[in-house]
């Protein structure tokens, strides 16, 4: 799979990271692999987006012992939930008016 090379917003970063973790609790390590499987983005950018959805209380964390030390897990609470669902429509919308032009349709 490619990565994409588009340089992307901060919310459509923070879309990302919420549709992943609704699918699953991540720790950040492998949270932030699953990310750059799709996008270009450094380990480094990854923990000040996730302390920040934590603080506007889109993320909850847990710890769990792996091998004699704790993981930090990252879980999906309600409100984060309803941001997804925002940003998914806020990208749907921008989407489709990108593939008019990308493509053609529409109005001329």
């Amino acid at each position: 799979m490619n990565r994409m090379k588009i340089q992307i917003t901060a919310e459509l970063l923070d879309g990302v990271v919420l549709a992943i973790l609704k699918q699953d609790d991540y720790y950040g390590y492998a949270l932030t692999q699953r990310v750059q499987s799709v996008i270009d983005i450094s380990e480094s950018t990854m923990y000040p987006v996730l302390r920040r959805l934590k603080k506007s209380g889109d993320l909850t964390t847990y710890d769990k012992p792996y091998q004699g030390r704790n993981r930090r897990y990252y879980q999906l609470t309600a409100a984060g939930e309803q941001r997804l669902t925002e940003i998914l429509s806020l990208w749907e919308q921008y989407k489709g008016n990108l593939d008019r032009i990308f493509y053609q349709r529409g109005e001329e």
